[in-house]
């Protein structure tokens, strides 16, 4: 053991640059994965604390005890509680104080005209409370509402729309109404919860705008009295509340809080990040695992040397393991530095940019430190064992051999077993997008179909290389061909090298894919289903904004230019025991302005009793038209509805259809999602849509748009993911240009000899250097064609795997002008890695490179 220590050390010390692209691909995916983990440590931390100074006052919530979940939605929809609650709560012992906290939303709009806030996280509105221990904002500056039409915000959402006190804006409830800003206010010591916006009113205006009905409120806030602590408090209050209320704890209020920020956002937010740190590692591995294995090759002298003077097999594969293990250590270690200066990079960079991220210190745990370290390490000890494995396996003789360059090919066991694990790959995926609709078969598919690529990239790169480099020779001349024979050298080698930059090339190819193919689902969807002319929507997507007036509909139907206006609301209710999202309209306008395929039954007999299903609900429940199905909503009411209609097509109208009247008793706050607009006969697109924008400016100013631009706007979500994969993606693609870049400068070591003979025979430093240039981009080339025609076929299987276990139909579509600009990437990072070892080569004493051995 000593002597394979002292032999690893030499080594390092004798070849140390060998390793440097190995070091940062370690670094730098050890980094990511690091700085992943303290940022979701971090924001876990800062949420806790902010959502603990926020409720440190509040002892107890009183709510309703039942929830309606509807599928897709992790927070469910409670009933409200009475106001008069809080008098009876009040006289109970032990209880201080106690107030209704009224919630709603409500949107505000900027000094530019623009909505505040909605992309994502909500726009809230409620009550003020006078009470400043339970009130979760504290009042900053300015002063409480006491009129109606003044509000108090949040500093966070002032500064957004650049409003100030004593401005006078719009906040849509979705009624818009006009407010005068007379306080600005923070929560937890923070200008917001994240992107979360508040508007604070009197609770008169909160009880007008913001409930269907006055004396309602979402909870009732108690604080206790002293000496009496939460738990206490909380078994005082349950004999007292009325049947279907509950009390919790302050704190479990706070942890709910919390937990709702984590799963709704932290935890899709890290494990995105985590599985794109997964993917850097997983395109470092073969650069790892193709460094060592050059290193092996060039050393096969040097370790056949090693076994003629007596060392065993054993020592001379624990020493190349020994060498793997200190590249390993050093440069997790580095990585994990890195990935703490990542996360504290983000932490101030964030909220430049909007992002959610609440002040505090790094939190560093144990976990997010020990994991990176671990994964770096066996990542790299992992690529190198098949490496360190051949070089115990060099006999003495090899010693007497003259060259140690790798020449190794593809052989037919490869590519037998390659064709083996492709067919069943495909098969296996057919099966699961085809026959029997499945994402985890699908799954195993794409998995297995990776691995086939990877264990047929020796077989097939002669042959790619041979068809990628054919235009060199005409191009080139005798420099394109020599560069096309040096990537054909060794196929193990040229396809380890390019399968980096496959695996960063496929992930992109996939995403763009399943992009294109996502907008063109949603272009579909709108063509087959709107029939209208032009939509009124807000910009907002997830849980923000405040939804548009209902009463906007009917007064643009009032128009000379408008045939129908119809609006979309949305309520909640349990379908025999399970929650689901209804859809509140009109239903004979409804058809008229939207494609809802075969209907059975009326839609014009809806009434206040009757219910619209899809075919596809219908058959689940097991209804047809005629049938009686029975609906709990959020106000504890129980009704029997009749189904009156049976449609085909659900994509924008919902699943179930209910007249405003069959809602308005159970309603809460009331708003549409949209309005859709068909005109008259010969009224053109731009006088029609300018009449509807006349009318929408009075309600709040929601966007007007044609058809086609409302699918654009819809799909618009689906750029911003794209441009964030791309980002993230770039790592990757850094990694395999460091992959090639490090093979390249190791083949030209071993090449020494040949480039300086090379040099004698009148090759020009330019030459040299374009003929490695080209070899880079001929292996990139390579890479990005496999990775290409991978992520094409798993965006394929992605789309329809989703088609087949969603009720939506989904397109493919190939985008050619973002796969086009993939190409130019890969090509342009195989260029930019031969870079350095191209520069390299040239500087070469041609006399000391023929003396080299």
């Amino acid at each position: 053991m000593n002597a394979s220590l002292r032999i690893s050390v030499s080594s390092l010390r004798a070849h140390k640059r060998r390793f440097a692209g190995t070091f940062l691909a370690v670094v730098l995916g050890v980094a990511f994965l690091a700085g992943t983990l303290v940022m979701g440590d971090t924001l876990r931390a800062s949420f806790d604390t902010m959502f603990g100074n926020a409720s440190s006052g509040t002892d107890a919530v009183v709510r309703s005890a039942d929830t309606i979940t509807t599928p897709g939605e992790s927070e469910g929809v409670r009933q409200p509680v009475d106001t008069d609650l809080a008098s009876t709560i009040e006289k109970t012992p032990g209880v201080a104080a106690a107030v209704p906290d009224i919630q709603g939303a409500g949107q505000l709009v900027g000094a530019n005209g623009k909505p505040i806030g909605g992309q994502g996280p909500p726009t809230l509105a409620g009550n003020w409370i006078d009470d400043p221990e339970l009130n979760a904002y504290q009042l900053a500056e300015g002063r409480a509402p006491s009129e109606s039409g003044e509000v108090v915000v949040n500093r966070g959402a002032a500064d957004k729309g650049d409003l100030k006190i004593g401005d006078t804006t719009t906040l849509r409830t979705p009624d818009p109404v006009k407010v005068t800003i007379v306080g600005l206010a923070t929560f937890g010591g923070e200008d917001g919860m994240a992107q979360v916006t508040f508007t604070g009113m009197t609770q008169a205006d909160a009880e007008k705008y913001l409930t269907a009905k006055p004396g309602e409120a979402a909870s009732i806030r108690v604080r206790a009295g002293p000496g009496v602590s939460q738990g206490e408090l909380v078994s005082a209050l349950t004999p007292v509340l009325p049947k279907g209320v509950e009390a919790i704890t302050g704190q479990e209020s706070a942890q709910e809080n919390t937990d709702m920020i984590s799963s709704q956002f932290l935890s899709i937010f890290t494990t995105f990040l985590l599985v794109f740190s997964g993917i850097a590692l997983l395109v470092a591995t073969f650069s790892i695992h193709n460094t060592f294995a050059i290193v092996v090759a060039q050393r096969t002298r040097e370790n056949a040397l090693l076994r003629a003077l007596g060392a065993s097999r054993r020592q001379v594969t624990v020493s190349t393991l020994i060498e793997a293990t200190a590249v390993a250590v050093t440069a997790s270690v580095a990585g994990l530095v890195a990935g703490i200066g990542i996360a504290a990079g983000l932490q101030a960079l964030f909220p430049a940019i909007g992002f959610p991220f609440p002040e505090g210190d790094l939190v560093i745990g144990g976990l997010s430190m020990a994991l990176p370290l671990a994964v770096g390490v066996i990542v790299c000890l992992g690529s190198a064992l098949l490496p360190a494995v051949r070089a115990g396996r060099t006999a003495p003789l090899a010693a007497l051999r003259e060259t140690a360059v790798d020449q190794s090919g593809a052989s037919r066991t490869r590519a037998v077993a390659g064709g083996g694990l492709a067919a069943l790959a495909i098969g296996i995926t057919l099966f699961g997008v085809l026959a029997s609709p499945s994402l985890w078969l699908a799954g195993l598919g794409a998995v297995l179909a990776l691995a086939a690529f990877v264990v047929l990239g020796p077989v097939a790169s002669s042959t790619a290389v041979r068809v990628l480099g054919m235009p060199l020779d005409r191009l080139r001349g005798v420099t394109g061909g020599l560069a096309r024979r040096n990537a054909l050298r060794s196929p193990k080698r040229t396809a380890a090298t390019a399968s980096a930059l496959m695996i960063g090339v496929a992930v992109v190819s996939l995403f763009t894919v399943f992009g294109a193919s996502l907008k063109a689902t949603m272009d579909q969807t709108v063509s087959r289903s709107f029939a209208g002319d032009v939509a009124v929507s807000t910009p907002s997507f997830g849980a923000g904004g405040s939804g548009l007036s209902p009463k906007l509909a009917p007064a643009i139907a009032e128009q000379p230019t408008v045939e129908n206006a119809v609006g979309l609301g949305r309520g909640v209710a349990e379908v025999n025991g399970k929650g689901r999202a209804l859809t509140v309209t009109d239903p004979v306008a409804l058809g008229k302005v939207f494609d809802l395929g075969d209907v059975r039954g009326s839609l014009g007999d809806l009434s206040t009793d009757g219910i619209a299903i899809t075919k596809n609900e219908a058959d689940k429940q097991h209804l047809k038209v005629g049938d009686t199905t029975r609906l709990a909503f959020t106000d504890g009411e129980k009704e029997t509805f009749t189904v009156r209609a049976v449609y085909g097509q659900s994509e924008l109208a919902g699943e179930y259809v209910i007249t405003r009247a069959a809602w308005n008793p159970h309603r809460t706050q009331d708003a549409d999602t949209l309005v859709a607009v068909s005109f008259k006969d010969g009224v053109s697109t731009a006088d029609g849509k300018a009449a509807v924008k006349k009318v929408a400016d009075q309600y709040g100013n929601p966007e007007v748009q044609t058809r086609d631009e409302y699918a654009q706007s819809s799909a618009g979500g689906i750029d911003m993911m794209l441009t964030l994969v791309y980002a993230l993606l770039a790592l990757a693609v850094l990694i395999a240009l460091l992959g090639i870049a490090n093979t390249l400068t190791l083949a030209i070591h071993e090449r020494t000899r040949e480039l300086g003979l090379l040099r004698a025979v009148g090759q020009t430093r330019a030459q040299l250097r374009a003929m490695v240039r080209w070899e880079s981009v001929l292996v990139a080339a390579f890479g990005t064609a496999g990775g290409l025609a991978l992520g094409g076929f798993l965006g394929w299987v992605l789309v329809k795997a989703s088609d087949g276990v969603s009720d939506s139909a989904f397109a493919f579509a190939i985008p050619p002008v973002q796969l086009a600009v993939v190409v130019l990437v890969g090509l342009a990072a195989g260029a930019l890695a031969g870079l350095r070892p191209a520069r390299r080569a040239a500087r070469l004493d041609v006399l000391r490179a023929i003396a080299t051995e």
